[in-house]
């Protein structure tokens, strides 16, 4: 090898090892200037199996005095249903089962019986402790339900946007916001009479094409969003200060007061994504945090989330912006999409780092070096 393609082969290779190391958005992702180290993105135009996304579709019965109405509850599987573009490079239509594509989340009649078949499912991921949350939703037009985005510890402590189909009319298009707190708790769980509820009108019907709905959760405060429109800030001990997880949900119980119904038909509530930049409260996932993050403020170690100021799906080619799918945003970074354990793809397949992969780059470039002088 002649003596000047040496050293411009060694560099060469130290430099390919090395953007092994170094990402965008390896510090995390931006709202408003808050950094969110974790994110989980889910693509249910095309997704074909939910439960393979680090969602799991919820399976129980509860009777009618728990479920505080005429009706039980009775969750299935068959009332969550993938429904797909039958393209992975297409990104509107309709799906692969007819009508809107996405995630389907399903109430139906109860018939002769006591329970109302509804749909809910959850992510895996428990440990969100701060962070934006937004999803793309058509709700339903079919009256009789209550279709549900929200987070959720437990009963009295849960951050909702829930919508009311039998309110929705010509005139009236609400959306409910709700902070589940101990006040409401031992107020009968009603939020209504607390400062942490209110209904806001819509400038839209809910029902007749995909909005997306949103909540960012600070320590201090829960603000609400439509289309990128703030719709309320909300504080005090509602708030919760617990980590949780993420909650989509249609289900009536036949109250008079909120849910109504039960739906004469099938009541479809179609979600095509959900998006979260959020913190994590888990100890390790904080630890790898540290580690892929040696510099907050080198060139692009944190990406901005774009902010959607109109209903998705409506610009000219219907794509819709996901970090996940785009080149080295995601790389050595432990997705939230799925198993904790798994790093996105172009990375390591375990728990990564930045501080174990410069080790490798400087120990592969000393062998070179020493292989070179010899």
């Amino acid at each position: 090898m002649p003596l000047l393609t040496r050293p411009i082969t060694l560099l060469s290779t130290a430099f390919l090892l090395a953007s092994l190391a170094w990402a965008d958005c390896e510090c995390g992702y931006t709202v408003n200037g808050t950094l969110y180290t974790d994110l989980l993105e889910t693509d249910f135009l095309h997704t074909e199996n939910i439960n393979e996304t680090g969602w799991m579709t919820q399976v129980y019965t509860v009777d009618s005095d728990i479920a505080r109405g005429p009706f039980g509850k009775d969750a299935g599987p068959k009332q969550v249903v993938a429904n797909p573009l039958e393209s992975r490079y297409d990104w509107a239509g309709d799906g692969i089962n007819g009508g809107d594509a996405g995630l389907q989340v399903i109430v139906s009649n109860p018939g002769k019986g006591g329970m109302v078949p509804m749909g809910e499912t959850a992510t895996n991921r428990t440990d969100m402790l701060y962070g934006s949350f937004r999803a793309a939703i058509k709700l339903t037009g079919e009256k009789g339900t209550c279709g549900a985005f929200f987070w959720y510890l437990n009963d009295s402590h849960e951050i909702d946007m829930e919508f009311l189909s039998s309110q929705f009319n010509e005139t009236s298009h609400p959306v409910n916001l709700v902070l589940q707190s101990e006040e409401s708790m031992n107020a009968g769980f009603d939020a209504e009479n607390t400062n942490a509820f209110e209904t806001h009108q819509l400038p839209f019907d809910p029902s007749e094409g995909f909005n997306e709905y949103r909540f960012d959760w600070f320590e201090d405060r829960v603000e609400f969003y439509a289309n990128g429109v703030l719709l309320k800030s909300m504080s005090g001990d509602g708030v919760p200060r617990d980590p949780g997880h993420l909650m989509l949900s249609q289900w009536s119980n036949g109250d008079s007061k909120w849910s109504g119904g039960p739906p004469k038909e099938d009541a479809v509530m179609t979600v095509s994504y959900v998006k979260g930049y959020f913190n994590s409260s888990d100890t390790q996932r904080q630890s790898d945090w540290r580690n892929r993050c040696p510099d907050i403020n080198a060139p692009n170690a944190t990406c901005e989330v774009p902010e959607n100021t109109a209903p998705p799906r409506t610009n000219a080619t219907a794509n819709t912006y996901f970090f996940s799918q785009q080149q080295n945003m995601t790389v050595n970074q432990t997705l939230s999409g799925g198993n904790p354990n798994t790093i996105a793809s172009g990375a390591l397949s375990i728990h990564g780092s930045i501080q174990s992969i410069s080790t490798a780059v400087l120990l592969s470039s000393l062998v070179l070096l020493m292989t070179w002088c010899s």
